[in-house]
């Protein structure tokens, strides 16, 4: 077999959805036998279709079994209380066989794989002494020396936007805001930062979306990734006294400087990935959301003091992960199904963050809703997100500065969003803005 058949092979087996026939996107999920539905198909949230899926998945079958070639079984949890439970219960359901869909776990590893390794896909005490180390970065601390800084970049962009025109607001302020932001944590190049965000994109990108071509092409990007993260280690690996950026931290951090290449990759991807898409789509998300509901944008402008509950409300909104994976340690029953040992489950936050059951009108945009910080898109237990407090702030920060220049910024062209069902991101928001 030709390595190009081998390559279209497998992903055709990772990824049935993305081959070059694949079976129709599912637009009524009413219309089809509930066993039918998949929410795995990034088409649904590219085209803004997976909302119906999930409410009939909440309705009538909330713990929903699917099973594809090359990746088997997989179990999608779509009620708000039993992705709790799974997400806190981490000695009876695993990460480390993965946080997002993947071969079953029995399967024999592929050597081109990179079979990274990265501390959320890890289980204690592994986890914790990972993630310990490099948390520093965004403690209380941290945050107060990083405000002042968020607020003269987020100033700087605002002011050189193009007043009577339309842009791509994702380009100009949402990637932009948050790609510095990440530069600024890795201390790295300034004037390659947008390599990050490339980066990025890449590491959560199936072939077949737009980003990448090939499983190989990913590699290949990834490894050049890795090889300049591994430049910047080496130099800050050498300092007597490290500094008080990631990558200094992890390499004289006593639990992580002997990491293997391929477990720092993973660790970098993390902390790239997370510091990245959430934030940048959540930011471009609440531009929508205001456009999508002219009255809480009267709202904003009436009260600007509602900004933090806002925030926390576009964070539910939005949910930039839709879902993570996890894999069960042992036999185990859910509402009466019963889920093998081994077996995936996809805690799909992006449906528990609309469970009616828990969030009163949760298909409201209402940016002065009550405990709005209760939701899921952050995750619960040892794996939730570290740097939730940082998105927080970046976000609060931008629109604080928003207002203070535009009465509107304004969607004047249509919502171009990515085919993928890990990232719920957007890709294209036309604006203009409309000063003061």
């Amino acid at each position: 077999m030709s390595e190009q058949v081998k390559e279209e092979t497998k992903e055709r087996m990772m990824s049935p959805f993305l081959a070059k026939d694949p079976p129709p996107v599912i637009v009524d999920p009413y219309s089809v036998p509930i066993e039918d539905i998949n929410v795995i198909d990034g088409r649904l949230f590219q085209q803004d279709l997976h909302w119906a899926h999930f409410k009939r998945l909440r309705e009538e079958d909330p713990v929903h079994f699917n099973e594809l070639p090359g990746i088997g079984r997989y179990w999608s949890l779509t009620k708000f209380e039993d992705i709790m439970y799974v997400d806190k219960n981490h000695d009876l359901f695993s990460s480390a066989h993965g946080i997002a869909i993947g071969p079953r776990v029995d399967s024999e590893p592929d050597p081109a794989d990179l079979n990274l390794s990265m501390f959320i896909a890890m289980d204690q005490p592994k986890h914790d002494l990972q993630r310990a180390t490099v948390s520093g970065a965004v403690a209380p601390p941290n945050l107060a020396k990083m405000e002042d800084i968020i607020r003269e970049r987020s100033a700087k962009i605002l002011d050189s936007l193009p007043v009577g025109e339309t842009f791509n607001w994702v380009d100009l302020v949402s990637i932009e805001l948050t790609t510095q932001m990440l530069a600024t944590l890795f201390d790295f190049p300034f004037e390659d930062r947008r390599k990050l965000t490339r980066w990025s994109d890449v590491a959560t990108a199936p072939p077949g979306t737009g980003i990448i071509d090939s499983v190989e092409q990913q590699r290949e990007e990834l490894m050049e990734c890795l090889a300049y993260f591994t430049k910047l280690w080496n130099e800050r690996a050498a300092m007597e006294k490290p500094g008080s950026d990631l990558i200094s931290m992890l390499a004289h951090g006593k639990d992580t400087k002997d990491m293997q290449p391929f477990e720092f990759l993973g660790n970098l991807l993390l902390l790239i990935v997370g510091g990245n898409d959430t934030t940048r789509n959540s930011m471009s998300a609440g531009v929508l959301a205001l456009n999508e509901n002219p009255a809480e944008y009267e709202k904003l402008r009436a009260d600007q003091s509602l900004i933090p509950n806002m925030v926390s409300e576009i964070i539910r909104w939005q949910t930039p992960l839709p879902y993570m994976r996890r894999t069960a340690n042992e036999d185990v029953e859910i509402r009466g199904k019963k889920i093998k040992a081994g077996d995936q489950i996809l805690m799909w936050y992006v449906s528990g963050n609309r469970d009616e059951e828990v969030i009163d009108k949760p298909d409201e945009f209402l940016i002065d809703r009550p405990k709005a910080r209760h939701h899921l898109s952050f995750g619960f237990g040892i794996h939730r997100c570290m740097g939730n407090r940082l998105a927080e702030m970046q976000l609060r920060i931008v629109w604080e500065e928003i207002m203070k220049r535009f009465s509107k910024v304004e969607v004047v062209g249509e919502t171009k969003r990515l085919r993928s069902s890990f990232v719920r991101g957007i890709t294209e928001l036309p604006v203009r803005v409309h000063p003061l």
